[in-house]
């Protein structure tokens, strides 16, 4: 039986894909096959390589559409997951998207249902596929091999090749990234499920290949590993994160992988002195709130810092009795220089005037100096800062503790009361009571007002409670330290 044939065995149908990843004539066989009312159990539908036949008497033609057949219904959501999850490895695939087709005819928003198992099955290959992508265009890596005379014009080149292990189908639906990407390379990329090349203007394909068929290192591969040795962060050490987007499976084909050992090993030595280097640089307090304000503009001690943002100064009396901490600057403070003046200054303000607290007889500030956000589009999107950087920022709020003096400090949020305490403490458990500080002052801890912002109805009601009731706390300890 050949690749294109179709077998008609009573009431059941085998059919045989010409390629493992072919949406396009599974698309094609499957309207048809839904326009001649086959329901989803009278078909086999067999990839190459895969067993189909055990029906098969006999050789029949694809049954043909009526000439009054209506058009197959499919949305955009289900092509758009079927082209990525027909790539997957699953012999079941094929028939599973048959089945949703099937379903839609009767059910149009079915796609919608996220709770339905068949939707959620089809939602679970596509991201298996767009991860199995995402590995190959990180962690390809090619190869320098010898150099061979171009055909015909007697001329040399340069041709690279690269050795990966795909989960899945993607190897041809992956070939116009590199294609676009290493376009004025010579490059073939070797995999057990086929190969591809491209020679500066043709791509090719290729049959399957072994690990022995690739190259197994070449002389910029020592430059390669000194870099990634140069910018390897041993502060920003995540072992478990970096071990789920850069799984050990696909460490023997980067060359910088046999330094991942040693360098994980040596992390915390080289963090240690990473710290006491910066102890180092800040032996000495800034003696004034100028000399801070000028000293965290040009402070790049964490990766917050070197982002493109300005740091934000506290304001308010040197002399407060009431030092306010917040997380970090939002987007408006970063852009206007002070801080809470966004929506979430806003509602502080309104809530201290509602108990009785002058702003201005303040000294506010935050545990963070600079905005840390992450780009999406034109828009800048708030990120919380991770202890390390709360605890990198903690020389700045203890230096201006040192110079204001205050007699209590307010700490709204988990990062304030972290940037004072030196570690994390849970708000509902010491909140609306003093914790005694090494200074003689006093530590009371509420909730940011930006978490009210995101509360609604009842739920932001009760907390708008508290939050009053510990600012009337607040209040009343200070006039009893007056």
């Amino acid at each position: 039986m050949t690749a294109l044939q179709h077998v008609k065995l009573g009431t059941y149908y085998v059919v045989h894909l010409p390629e493992a990843d072919d949406f396009d004539f599974w698309r094609e066989r499957a309207r048809a096959l839904v326009q001649c009312d086959v329901p989803p159990d009278r078909i086999a539908w067999v990839e190459p390589g895969g067993s189909g036949d055990l029906f098969a008497h006999g050789e029949r033609r694809m049954p043909v559409p009526p000439m009054d057949a209506k058009p197959v219904r499919a949305n955009r959501r289900f092509v758009s997951l079927a082209r990525n999850a027909i790539l997957h490895s699953d012999p079941e695939r094929f028939a599973l998207l048959y089945r949703v087709l099937w379903r839609l005819q009767s059910n149009p928003r079915m796609m919608e249902d996220k709770a339905d198992p068949d939707v959620r099955r089809v939602e679970e290959l596509d991201k298996n596929v767009r991860r199995d992508s995402h590995k190959m265009h990180a962690f390809v890596r090619f190869r320098l091999v010898e150099s061979e005379a171009n055909s015909g014009e007697g001329e040399v080149g340069e041709h690279y090749v690269a050795w990966f292990e795909p989960e899945h189908h993607i190897l041809r639906a992956n070939a116009g990234f590199f294609m676009r990407r290493f376009s004025n390379m010579r490059w073939s990329i070797l995999t057990p499920r086929g190969s591809l090349h491209w020679d500066g203007e043709t791509m090719s394909e290729g049959p399957p290949a072994e690990r022995h068929d690739a190259p197994g290192g070449d002389p910029m591969e020592d430059l390669w590993r000194t870099y990634y040795a140069s910018i390897f962060n041993p502060a920003r050490l995540k072992i478990g994160a970096m071990l789920k987007e850069m799984p050990k499976k696909y460490w023997k084909n980067m060359p910088e992988a046999s330094l991942i050992p040693d360098l994980i090993a040596g992390a915390q030595g080289r963090e240690a002195k990473m710290v006491e280097k910066g102890a180092l640089e800040f032996e000495e307090r800034p003696d004034t709130l100028a000399a801070i304000d000028k000293a965290i503009h040009a402070c790049r001690k964490c990766p917050i810092g070197s982002l493109d943002n300005h740091a934000v100064m506290g304001e308010g009396p040197q002399d407060a009795a009431l030092m306010i901490v917040g997380e970090q600057p939002g987007d408006q403070e970063d852009q206007i220089g002070r801080p809470f003046v966004g929506p979430a200054g806003q509602l502080l303000d309104a809530h201290l005037e509602k108990v009785g607290i002058d702003r201005r007889s303040s000294y506010v500030t935050n545990a963070v100096k600079h905005f840390k956000y992450v780009q999406r589009g034109k828009r800048r999107l708030h990120q919380n800062p991770g202890a390390k950087e709360i605890d990198t920022c903690r020389w700045w709020i203890e230096s201006e503790r040192e110079i204001v003096k205050p007699k209590l400090v307010l700490a709204m949020g988990a990062s304030a009361a972290r940037s004072v305490l030196g570690k994390t403490v849970s708000i509902t458990k010491v909140r609306g009571a003093p914790i005694a500080l090494e200074d003689g002052s006093e530590l009371w801890v509420t909730a940011h007002p930006s978490y009210l912002l995101r509360l609604e109805g009842a739920a932001r009601e009760e907390q708008a409670r508290l939050f009053d009731a510990d600012l009337a706390a607040v209040k009343a300890r200070l006039e009893e330290l007056a």
